[in-house]
């Protein structure tokens, strides 16, 4: 029965009911919710109603079913029980037995005189196995709720401490690749921020979100590769081998990328690698600069009326003539990457092929950050502009008629706040467009 004592002072546990009975009387919705969590659990349940839910018919094959009202009797043998019936003359006779067997019993009729609650829970998998986190607010479920889905984004958002404390013998590592988006930290995916807190090691690119390595905790290592133009201080094969050799040795690692590790990334080498190794490895997508940098400046890449196909290309080697001649003929936006140190001899071979040389060109730099900055031109122009202009890397080339909304979209996304990495602040983006008509 219950003593009446306030809420805070009952004694929270979490119990293991796997294959211990457990009784469910009712056919309702409750008692399918209260059924699917308790089969989640692997408890052996039992269930009473003459009649079940739809929900619960689903859940037949993976309980036993007795097809009749609950009785006293019912709760013999049980570790618990939950009664659900709708009738608060049957909750009370079923809680009443559970008593005098010493047989803890959740009431969903009456919170005030049951014995046991269920809180709001929050689960989730991370590194080693699954956390859990069970809320109760007093009897007040709204709060309960409020309360659970807060811890969810807490969990999700990569701000919990979700690294694992004790690594057990033999344990294996794994890899995870984490595209890390255009460069804001909250253009990071949930998923992404969550494997951060679970890692012990990072390896990171020079263009990822290096703001966010902030909130992970002191003992995680910090591997910087990033690369430069023209500058590999650290090759890739170097990189496969520390990414295999760390995650051997039980831990567990993110490949922190800018952008998306499958576009232009080498991501799929690194997977590769891992898989050639026989450590498991993870692929978490992220926002490709290929498209983001663009929408940053008010580009989209592809606009009805103006380009309804996108092609994505690598600036480090200019393309042969047949290829050239291949990109030239296309009608939509090409978008190269890192193509600041090729981008004059790719406009005069993109022209050469037949590409018109009025089509409008923007290059994006540093795209997503305070010091973003948009530069068009004509194709004929655009080399000379750029370097008029000083545009370096890392920056974003647009080719194609979607680069003309850079000067009249691109005003609206100019005015967006923009975060300084580190100081949570806010100041104007120096997204400053410079047009050259050409002539």
């Amino acid at each position: 029965m219950s003593t009446g004592q306030d809420p805070a002072v009952h004694y929270p546990l979490h119990l293991d009911l796997t294959g211990r009975r457990v009784l469910v009387a009712g056919g309702g919705p409750v008692a399918a919710r209260r059924t699917a969590d308790l089969l989640g659990a692997g408890a052996d349940v039992h269930l009473v109603a003459p009649a079940v839910c739809e929900d619960l018919r689903d859940l037949l094959p993976r309980l036993t079913w007795h097809e009749r009202e609950a009785v006293a009797e019912d709760v013999e043998g049980a570790w618990l029980v939950h009664t659900a019936t709708g009738d608060p003359g049957t909750d009370a006779a079923l809680a009443a037995a559970a008593e005098q067997r010493r047989t803890w019993c959740v009431r969903a009729d009456d919170a005030s005189a049951s014995a046991a609650w269920t809180p709001a829970v929050v689960r989730r998998e991370v590194d080693g196995g699954t956390v859990t986190a069970s809320v109760s607010a007093g009897r007040d479920p709204r709060r309960a709720r409020a309360l659970k889905e807060a811890l969810g984004r807490w969990l999700d958002g990569g701000a919990a401490p979700l690294r694992a404390g004790e690594r057990g013998p033999g344990r294996p590592g794994r890899v995870t690749l984490v595209g890390g988006g255009p460069g804001e930290v909250d253009l990071l995916t949930l998923r992404g921020r969550r494997r951060l807190a679970e890692a012990d090691l990072v390896v990171v690119d020079r263009l990822a979100p290096t703001a966010v390595l902030a909130e992970l905790g002191e003992e995680v290592e910090v591997v910087d590769v990033g690369k430069t133009p023209d500058h590999h201080p650290v090759p890739q094969e170097e990189i496969n081998r520390l990414l295999v050799e760390a995650a051997r040795t039980g831990r567990n690692v993110v490949r922190l990328k800018g952008g998306d590790g499958y576009v232009l990334g080498r991501g799929g080498e690194e997977v590769l690698a891992c898989r050639a190794a026989g450590v498991e490895v993870e692929v978490v997508p992220g926002v490709t600069s290929a498209f983001a940098v663009p929408a940053a400046a008010g580009i989209p890449v592809t606009h009805r009326g103006l380009a309804r196909s996108v092609t994505v290309l690598t600036g480090h080697d200019v393309p042969d003539r047949g290829a050239l001649a291949a990109l030239a003929a296309l009608e939509g936006t090409l978008v190269v990457l890192m193509g600041v140190s090729t981008l004059p001899r790719l406009a005069e071979g993109l022209v050469e092929a037949g590409k018109d040389p009025e089509t409008p060109v923007a290059v994006v730099e540093d795209g997503w950050t305070p010091r973003q900055r948009t530069t068009t031109a004509p194709l004929r122009e655009i080399a000379r502009v750029a370097a008029e202009r000083g545009v370096r890397s890392p920056a974003v080339v647009v080719v194609g008629a979607v680069a003309d909304l850079a000067a009249t979209v691109g005003q609206v996304a100019s005015a967006r706040p923009s975060r300084t990495a580190g100081t949570g602040g806010l100041v104007a983006p120096a997204d400053a467009v410079a047009y050259c008509p050409g002539g």
